[in-house]
């Protein structure tokens, strides 16, 4: 089996040309002439770990996308723009919208596995959070945005140090909604939910 992996990999003769690819697995993951069911083991295993490694790096491009994505719904919707006038509003209008569109260019996909109730459940829960993104009223959208955090765990509820996590406030709609969602998609939602709660909070101090 090792002569065959070896040959067929272009290490069966000593005047065989080496491929870059055979130079950068040999790299990544030792010589790779398998020798051994061990060896072969070890191979898959590290080839596991930085599989594993890879989709962790994706999921975090893929959140700060997310947040991207948020920053320039939030924008669109800032009442700063209500008082501009109809050139200065089509000028911004036309910028933003070049944003969005190169970020849309952007595609970044890591898959989790989710049931037909999952995917109902998450749905619904963006669309929840979507209703606040557009909402024209700050103070009203922090404190919703807050009750959803609160949701999503009860032990690290509040940006505030001195909130009781006893005493605070849920939406139990919304909570009964993220239960449906996977546990991937949980963390996900609350990490949306923190950065989202933290520029509703500077807009109130702002206001």
């Amino acid at each position: 089996m090792g002569d065959e992996w070896s040959r067929a990999r272009g290490g069966g003769g000593r005047c065989a040309k080496r491929s870059r690819f055979d130079q950068q697995f040999d790299a990544e993951f030792g010589p790779s002439a398998v020798t051994s069911t061990t060896r072969f083991i070890d191979i898959l295993d590290q080839l596991d770990t930085k599989v594993e490694s890879l989709r962790k790096e994706a999921m975090v491009l893929r959140d700060k996308k997310d947040f991207l994505a948020m920053s320039v719904d939030l924008l669109k919707n800032n009442e700063y723009l209500s008082g501009l006038n109809e050139n200065e509003r089509e000028e911004i209008d036309c910028y933003v919208q070049r944003i969005s569109s190169r970020l849309g260019t952007v595609e970044l996909n890591v898959c989790t596995v989710r049931d037909q109730a999952q995917e109902d459940s998450l749905h619904h829960v963006n669309s929840l959070i979507d209703l606040i993104i557009a909402s024209a009223d700050p103070v009203i959208s922090r404190q919703k945005c807050q009750q959803y955090l609160n949701a999503c765990s009860t032990t690290d509820t509040s940006v505030y140090t001195d909130v009781d996590p006893h005493t605070v406030c849920t939406d139990k709609k919304f909570e009964s909604v993220l239960l449906g969602c996977t546990l991937d998609d949980q963390k996900t939602i609350k990490k949306r939910l923190q950065a989202l709660l933290v520029y509703l909070t500077q807009q109130t101090i702002v206001h």
